[in-house]
């Protein structure tokens, strides 16, 4: 018995003492976790608020809030061991290594992660836009975290790592809802220039797809032995961009032969 008594006393003094000296950072600890925790429930629903107004794309939103809140979390957390007075020089290091391991293999991945979150915040296109890259051209129709899907216009489908589009040249060929059409056409010198211009006037004037402003512009950009090239600059709607060229310079080279004027192979 008195054995026993001895041990209780010896761990009834133990205890008292880890109270009286720890006792104080154990409950600070706790009150910071809860008073930390609540303020990151505060600061969530701020930000969901704030992402709402600014209209932050919905695949990108909660994948941010969530990264933003892990993110915090760890951080309180960490705050707390050091608070309650737990060493965390090995659990450093630890975490230290894992993530140079993660991030020597998963190089490549987090590229084109962080390009497509890039992208989403910085928006060099949208989804429905027209765009050249890679070597492609064709409409957006998908813009995911880690790849860009791109169809042509000959109806493949392009997927391109988003990596690749944050480290090379964009054309967006879209973005400003009308383009410039230029056609370079050579007459010979036995056609008056007057005759030329009034044909592609007529030509522009009836085209129900060429705008009005900016205004058309057509002139003479080279001179040659043989004869000289005439230039237009008329613009149109860059969606069906292309549709548009092929049945202008149909209806363009109907004209020339209904009012006379014969381009080089007529007859």
């Amino acid at each position: 018995m008195k054995v026993d008594a001895d041990n209780i006393n010896r761990f009834y003094d133990r205890f008292y003492s880890w109270i009286i000296n720890k006792g104080p950072a154990v409950l600070l600890g706790f009150a910071v976790l809860f008073l930390g925790l609540w303020l990151i429930k505060l600061f969530s629903r701020w930000m969901k608020g704030k992402m709402a107004r600014k209209a932050i794309n919905p695949s990108l939103a909660p994948f941010l809030l969530s990264v933003v809140i892990i993110a915090l979390r760890v951080v309180l957390v960490l705050t707390v061991m050091q608070i309650i007075g737990i060493q965390l020089t090995f659990l450093t290091v630890l975490i230290g290594g894992i993530g140079v391991a993660a991030g020597l293999a998963l190089s490549g991945t987090l590229q084109n992660f962080a390009s497509g979150v890039l992208i989403l915040l910085l928006k060099p296109f949208i989804v429905g836009d027209n765009i050249i890259a890679q070597g492609q051209e064709g409409t957006v129709t998908s813009i995911q975290m880690f790849y860009t899907i791109v169809k042509t216009f000959d109806n493949r489908t392009v997927v391109i790592p988003n990596g690749k589009l944050s480290n090379e040249v964009i054309i967006n060929i879209s973005r400003e809802g009308s383009r410039r059409l230029d056609i370079e056409i050579k007459f010979s010198y036995g056609i008056e220039y007057d005759q030329i211009l009034k044909v592609f006037n007529k030509t522009v004037d009836d085209f129900k797809d060429c705008l009005k402003t900016p205004e058309r512009r057509i002139g003479v950009s080279t001179l040659e032995d043989s004869g000289y090239k005439v230039i237009m600059n008329v613009w149109v709607n860059a969606h069906g961009f292309t549709d548009t060229k092929l049945s202008f310079q149909q209806e363009l080279m109907k004209n020339f032969r209904t009012n006379g004027v014969n381009l080089p192979g007529m007859t």
